[in-house]
């Protein structure tokens, strides 16, 4: 039997137009992959398309997946149509059978699902168009070989499309010649001359190292010694009399300029430069054993075959009113721009679009959260205002500003979708308690969710306290609230329920019947709160802590658990996050930032310590546990490497237990990821109880630990960690009454790494420690995880707030003119979009 490809087009056609519920057919997808690939043959088109799916097939696929697995099934099947058919199969074509990919080396880039396809046949029509860019590089006629191919796609680059892409990291400009006698040691240069002498040499002991050396001269006279090392066949190439030019850096050998490995190119008469020197030349990320030369000659092909197909996806009326090079042009000038200045010009147009389709997704997420269902209306502040006047102490002009944003969205039939930010100690609990007893005022419960066990118990202290009339909850003491709690401006008494993994069976019984019924106004929880099995009576309102953990698919979750409506919700962190960096990751959330502190708030002193001063931190901090107060001990490693010159959290906690302070040995806790839940949960509960006076651990207290009789943060391997997750491990003290410390100790930090420190001991603002956090790491590396849903940069950049918030606004209209970008005009922006979300 042989598959019929075009009743297979049609079927994927319905599939992907009825919104990919694999309805289109009577048993599902599956079913006729599975009849249609009896019978065929091994690596033909439709089994390489089988061979994409998950193990359970295309059913196992989320609606993405789904997608990406069907555009790509359509480009093969396209392809094989453009082949033309060969031995009266159904429309299909025998396809020429590749030779067996190795596998990808560790750490290369994971092949891309439905990629993993053999070329169509020699000579193969190219089709036109946007179609041409998804031509295998094996079928583009580059004139490599099959070795260079695996390389390449090690690399992700299987199509025409993803080199064309596959953008530089950098430019060596080589774009001025220099004469010889003037050429400076150190730096990047070119020179134009003609080889004198081209030969192979022997080099190193025994003369094992066989290189080529060729003396240059140019126009003046001048001469120079270049060396390529190991690299012995290029003497073939170097024809003595012909013109060439060098471009790299000149090396001082022995009192002589020398060019070691440089780049060069063969000149034909009346060449300035072409693809390796004589201009700006771009530098590509590679992979092992695949050459610079290699990609750039590639790519220059391409660009001359392909670049003017490239569709364009943006309006020319949008194009023209932020002064935007067109595709074609910003492609060719990234690769191998004319100048700084059209270097500049292409960088703004690529990313515009890079930014513009993360854009349009995370707008049109906001639109789709806040279209489906009616959120209830939660108008009464009264409550609110009562529990305000309650509170010991006054609210700060930004926690005000911030619980006027929180209400007045909250009196809306839209779906609040919001998100808090604010430093460490800077009060988004108490706004957001108020929150939720508004919604409790209305009718409604509210949720509180956690990260961690250990945040939500923390979380659930803290309100029981507030709404006890307390100033704050009591470290290591038994939550204050045993069945329900009087408030006296509830007509009601209020019932807090706190839901985690270590809830026992019949407490956990209770909490899920009394949540499910009505009975619990206010759930504080992980996240586990959103899963199966826990059903809300008449949720209105969630509140999630440290929003970086937690992704688009868990706000879906939390919606479909409101019977009736959209819950309002509101999302927190206590890590800063730089406006323009908020706008796109979180631009699916309307943005409050407190940024204002309580009064009266610790001091914490920072101070960089170097390697020779580190007693003076154990110092202090024996004096600090001597006086009754509490410490802690923060490595980057969980245990001791090799290959890693950095202290290790178990290694530490057995120095100081028997070295360091041997006599306060039973008072000191270790605490890290790999540890079982019981046993971080029984060393949590001793340092919080004020048992162990010294807590050892790695990044896990990062976020949320409040023990206000701790007052010494030292961070061993600071130069390890990041701007600002330093400034989360130095907000875990200064929450007490007493003055507070904060150590950072690298063993041996570079320039980089001491300027990074410097920083942190003079700068305690928070949002200035994103923003040259984000400068120095990125944005993926500043919240320790790569975001969910959102794509790599490969151009635009995160700090260019002008351009984020231009590619905002034309989001906006376009969504608002076109919801769907279902339009003629906005068919190949609705491509890109996706092709970038893929990315």
């Amino acid at each position: 039997m042989t598959a019929d490809l075009g009743r297979l087009k049609e079927v994927l056609q319905q599939e992907l137009e009825g919104g990919l519920d694999d309805a289109t057919l009577e048993g599902g997808l599956d079913e006729l992959l599975r009849l249609q690939a009896r019978g065929e043959a091994p690596r033909s088109p439709l089994l390489r398309m089988v061979a994409a799916l998950p193990h359970h097939g295309y059913r196992e696929l989320d609606s993405e997946g789904r997608r990406r697995w069907v555009r790509r099934a359509l480009a093969t099947i396209a392809l094989e149509a453009q082949a033309g058919p060969k031995g009266g199969s159904k429309g299909a074509s025998k396809a020429r059978r590749a030779p067996a990919r190795r596998q990808p080396a560790r750490g290369s880039a994971e092949p891309r699902p439905g990629k993993q396809q053999a070329s169509p046949a020699r000579g193969a029509k190219i089709p036109p168009g946007a179609a041409a860019l998804e031509v295998p590089l094996r079928q583009a006629h580059t004139g490599l070989r099959g070795a260079t191919f695996d390389k390449l796609e090690r690399l992700g680059l299987w199509t025409v499309g993803d080199a064309l892409r596959h953008y530089p990291r950098r430019h060596n400009d080589f774009s001025l010649t220099v004469p010889i006698s003037e050429l400076v040691a150190g730096v990047e240069q070119t020179i134009r001359g003609t080889i004198d002498v081209a030969r192979e040499i022997r080099m190193g002991r025994g003369g094992r190292m066989r290189s080529t050396e060729v003396q240059v001269t140019d126009e003046a006279g001048s001469r120079i010694r270049v060396v390529w090392f190991n690299q012995p066949y290029l003497a073939r190439s170097m024809r003595v009399g012909a013109e060439i030019a060098i471009a790299g850096q000149v090396r001082d050998y022995r009192g002589h300029a020398t060019f070691q490995n440089p780049d060069y190119e063969l000149l034909t008469e009346g060449k300035d430069g072409g693809t390796h020197t004589g201009r700006m030349v771009p530098v590509y990320r590679l992979t092992e054993r695949l050459a610079q030369r290699t990609v750039r000659e590639l790519i220059a092909k391409l660009l001359d075959q392909f670049v003017e197909r490239l569709p364009e996806p943006l309006p020319e009326e949008l194009r023209e009113r932020h002064g935007l090079m067109g595709i074609a042009e910003a492609t060719r000038q990234i690769h191998y721009p004319d100048d700084a200045e059209a270097l500049a010009v292409a960088r703004r147009r690529l990313g515009f679009d890079e930014l513009l389709a993360i854009q349009l997704g995370v707008v049109r997420r906001k639109r789709e959260w806040q279209a489906e269902g009616d959120a209830p209306a939660l108008d009464d502040r009264s409550v609110a205002e009562h529990f305000v006047a309650s509170l010991p102490f006054a609210l700060t002009g930004a926690q005000e500003r911030a619980l006027d944003d929180v209400l007045g969205d909250m009196a809306r039939t839209v779906p609040m979708a919001r998100l808090m930010e604010g430093d460490v100690g800077s009060g988004k609990t108490v706004v957001a308690l108020a929150a939720m007893l508004t919604a409790v005022a209305g009718g409604r419960q509210a949720v509180l969710m956690a990260p961690t066990e250990v945040l939500a118990e923390q979380h659930f202290r803290t309100i029981c306290a507030l709404l006890s009339g307390e100033s704050g909850p009591s470290a290591g003491a038994e939550p204050p609230l045993h069945g329900l709690l009087p408030v006296p401006y509830l007509p009601t008494p209020l019932r807090v329920v706190l839901l985690t993994g270590s809830t026992r069976a019949k407490p956990r019984r209770e909490a899920l019947e009394a949540i499910a019924h009505g009975g619990a106004h206010l759930i504080v929880g992980t996240h586990a709160l959103i899963e199966q099995g826990v059903e809300f009576d008449r949720l209105g309102l969630g509140v999630v802590d440290e929003q970086h953990r937690f992704g688009v698919m868990q706000r879906s979750a939390l919606k479909s658990k409101a019977k009736d409506g959209s819950p309002h919700l509101l999302v927190m962190t206590a890590t800063p996050i730089p406006r323009s960096l908020a706008l796109t990751i979180y631009g699916d959330l309307d943005l409050t930032v407190i940024d204002e502190m309580p009064p009266g708030r610790t001091p914490i002193t920072t101070r960089w310590l170097p390697p020779d001063q580190r007693s003076v931190a154990f110092d202090a901090l024996r004096a600090e546990v001597d006086a009754g107060r509490q410490a802690f001990v923060i490595c980057p490693l969980v245990e001791g490497s090799e290959t890693v010159l950095s202290r290790a959290a178990t290694e530490e906690y057995e120095r100081l237990r028997t070295e360091q302070f041997p006599d306060l040995a039973d008072r000191i806790e270790l605490l890290h990821g790999r540890m079982s839940g019981k046993k971080k949960e029984a060393a949590m509960q001793r340092f919080v109880s004020g048992e162990a006076a010294i807590l050892v651990s790695t990044a896990v207290v990062e976020v949320g630990i409040d023990i206000p009789n701790a007052t010494v943060m030292l961070i061993e391997g600071a130069d390890r960690f990041g701007l600002a997750q330093l400034h989360q491990f130095r907000g875990r003290v200064g929450r007490g009454e007493h003055a507070s410390l904060c150590f950072l100790l690298a063993d041996d930090p570079g320039p980089e790494a001491e300027e990074r420190l410097s920083t942190v001991e003079r700068t305690s603002d928070g949002f200035a420690l994103a923003e040259a956090d984000l400068a120095l790491r990125g944005a993926g590396e500043l919240f320790g995880v790569r975001q969910s849903g959102v794509p790599t940069l490969r151009i635009a950049s995160l700090l260019d707030a002008p351009l984020i918030a231009a590619t905002r606004r034309e989001a906006e209209a376009l969504l608002e003119e076109d919801p769907e970008l279902a339009s003629v005009e906005h068919r190949e922006l609705r491509a890109s979009v996706i092709r970038i979300a893929e990315s």
